[in-house]
C-alpha cells in the first residue's frame, strides 16, 4: 500500500464520516451501532474501503429523504438487519475456521501416516 493510498483512504473515510454527521440523530445513533456490529462480526471487505458502510448511508440517506424514522429502513432487529447485509460475505470467522480445519486435516494426515 502506497502513501497515495493511504491519503486516499483517509480522504474517502473523511468524507464518510462527514456523511454519517448530516444523517438525522436516530440514524447516526444505528448507524454507530451498525458499524460497532459489523467490525466485531469482520466482514473481510470493511477493510478494503467503505463500500459496505457508504451503501448503508446511501440507504440511509434515502430513508431519511423519504421522511422514515431508522427503525422503518432497518427493522427493529438491526443485528438480523447486518446479517443479512453480510450473509454473502466471508468473515474472519470464516477465515479462521477454515484455518483450523486445515490444521486438524494436517496433524490428522501426519498420525495416520505414522501408523501406516
Amino acid at each position: 500500500m502506497s502513501i497515495r493510498d493511504i491519503i486516499e483512504g483517509k480522504k474517502e473515510w473523511r468524507a464518510h464520516v462527514a456523511r454519517v454527521k448530516a444523517l438525522p440523530q436516530d440514524y447516526q445513533i444505528v448507524y454507530k451501532e451498525i458499524q460497532k456490529y459489523l467490525f466485531k462480526v469482520g466482514p473481510v471487505e470493511l477493510t478494503e474501503g467503505t463500500g459496505l458502510l457508504s451503501g448503508i448511508v446511501d440507504l440511509f440517506e434515502e430513508g431519511a429523504a423519504s421522511g422514515k424514522g431508522v427503525l422503518e429502513v432497518t427493522g427493529r432487529d438491526v443485528a438480523a438487519f447486518c446479517d443479512d447485509l453480510i450473509k454473502d460475505s466471508k468473515t474472519y470467522a470464516d477465515l479462521y475456521q477454515e484455518s483450523v480445519n486445515q490444521a486438524v486435516s494436517k496433524a490428522m494426515k501426519k498420525v495416520t501416516d505414522k501408523k501406516r
